[in-house]
């Protein structure tokens, strides 16, 4: 039987990437069965008594309390495995980058003053706080991303109004994304510069078509993530309307690519008609127009389409579908048999789970998940339902980082779900870029291989640019060598799914641009 044993620090507040080191460093250790390093926030501490850790060890820890916990084979084993995550979540801390004299800053003021030729904050703390700590970094005169989440909305309101009247972005809540002058921030891809300026509300949606248009040549000036919640009737489009405007000014902007989930269709109108010269293209995914127009914009009802639509109006080349690609899809419908029927997608992107949803619903019906495109198809599903899954809600990340910084839950979940006997096809992304984890593909090779081989088809999708770190062609190849359909856009790998899933091999090409 399994020891559990935790460490709390107080006040100890640490991001995503430092909590994923420890829990690593601690899971690594001897006789450990189970570890996680965690911020202590009531869904964390739900999850953390549900696995045996006594409620009392966690009666003082608040959302700012960091926590080491592990269960381990004995109480040496245990103790052990907490020294190790401590030394791996204090290590950036332990010499702070500090001028000669000079304390660190404890105030995004005091930070601005010691770099004035800073003009952007990344703003990543607990949602109570993040309204502060935003409106700190607009007094300072500085842009603000604004990764946190759970930043009420009358909050956000508040602080885009206020960064619109200094002549400022605030880009979120919820804002993972974005590249500014060529450097990207949070969870984005290394692009080439380009004439393509994107303006997004949905994070991977971001990552797809920056990630596309460098793959196709094309490229982007700027993008901007603005919060899944900016193009909604409670917001107005208040800093999609801003970003437009300095999209519309920038001279290395030609073209406009406003990115969204069915946006309020007044909003979006507002929103595009921001542009008084420069054509703007609208995927918004899902949505449709009789005329394929919203306002003066092209409308486009996937990631796919709407970067092909720009790279269209630039008069650019744009590519066709993977060399083999059909030989592989009537290869994979012919070896179904029985009851395989049925698609499961394990999703680390929302946005992507929410693109595969669309797709898959017009060519075999009703989708269930639990972002699901109507209430009615939510979660649980009936038996032989479809299933997309987006892994990074906060119900699959309790406890744990994101999926796309460590895929194991991913895995985890694909073990449990994936291997029932009427599932014919399982549907998967790959994020690549800043913040990702160095070798996602390898991470589930194996558990793709052993759905291959236990007669279902996997359909992947690596979303990458051909300069991140991870490597785009070789995570592809590792997912070929499993045995995977590998892709070239994740509408595309939605559509191979359902062509498998339903045994007819041109549905891969129905809704193709």
């Amino acid at each position: 039987m399994s020891v559990p044993a935790i460490q709390v620090f107080p006040g100890t507040y640490r991001d995503s990437l430092l909590l994923l080191s420890a829990t690593r460093a601690m899971a690594e250790g001897p006789g450990v069965s189970w570890a996680t390093a965690v911020m202590a926030a009531p869904a964390a501490v739900e999850d953390l008594t549900g696995r045996g850790i006594p409620p009392g060890d966690l009666a003082d820890a608040d959302a700012n309390a960091l926590v080491l916990a592990v269960r381990a084979d004995d109480d040496r084993a245990a103790a052990g495995a907490l020294e190790l995550g401590r030394a791996a979540v204090f290590a950036a801390t332990a010499a702070p980058r500090e001028a000669p004299g000079w304390p660190a800053p404890r105030t995004i003021g005091e930070a601005a003053a010691r770099l004035p030729e800073a003009n952007v904050a990344v703003v990543s703390v607990p949602g109570p706080y993040a309204a502060v700590a935003a409106h700190s970094a607009l007094s300072a005169g500085l842009h603000v991303l604004l990764f946190s989440d759970n930043v009420p909305l009358a909050e956000e309101v508040e602080l885009k109004e206020r960064a619109r009247r200094l002549g400022l972005l605030l880009m979120g809540p919820g804002a993972g994304t974005a590249v500014l002058a060529g450097v990207g921030l949070g969870f984005a891809n290394a692009v080439v510069p380009g004439p393509v300026g994107v303006v997004a509300a949905a994070g991977t949606g971001a990552q797809e078509v920056m990630s596309l248009l460098d793959r196709w040549g094309v490229g982007v000036s700027q993008v901007i993530g603005v919060g899944g919640r900016d193009l909604s009737a409670g917001v107005g489009g208040l800093m999609a309307c801003e970003a437009v405007r300095a999209l519309d000014a920038d001279p290395a902007t030609e073209v406009i690519l406003l990115v969204s989930k069915p946006p309020d269709p007044d909003v979006a109108r507002t929103v595009i008609g921001a542009s008084r010269a420069t054509p703007v293209v609208a995927a918004c995914l899902g949505m449709s127009a009789p005329d394929g127009r919203i306002g003066d914009a092209l409308l486009a009802d996937t990631l796919e389409q709407g970067a092909r639509r720009v790279t269209e109006i630039l008069g650019r080349a744009v590519p066709g579908p993977e060399e083999g690609l059909s030989n592989a899809v009537e290869d994979a419908a012919a070896r179904m048999t029985g009851p395989r029927r049925t698609v499961r997608g394990f999703f680390t992107g929302g946005t992507l789970c929410y693109e595969a949803q669309v797709v898959l619903s017009r060519a075999l019906g009703p989708v269930y998940s639990n972002i699901p495109l109507r209430p009615d198809l939510g979660l649980p599903a009936p038996p032989g339902a479809h299933v997309c899954l987006d892994l990074g809600e906060e119900e699959y990340t309790k406890g744990r980082p994101h999926p796309m910084i460590d895929p194991a839950a991913r895995t985890e979940i694909m073990r449990a779900e994936a291997f029932d006997g009427d599932v014919a096809a399982v549907l998967l992304d790959v994020v690549l870029g800043y913040g990702s984890h160095p070798d996602p593909a390898g991470e589930i090779a194996g558990t793709c291989a052993d759905l291959v081989a236990g007669g279902a088809a996997v359909i992947a999708y690596v979303l990458g640019a051909r300069a991140d770190r991870q490597g785009l062609d070789r995570q592809r190849r590792t997912l070929r060598d499993a045995g995977a359909i590998v892709t070239a856009s994740a509408a595309e790998a939605a559509r191979v799914a359902a062509a498998v899933a339903a045994r007819e091999p041109a549905l891969a090409t129905v809704g193709r641009p």
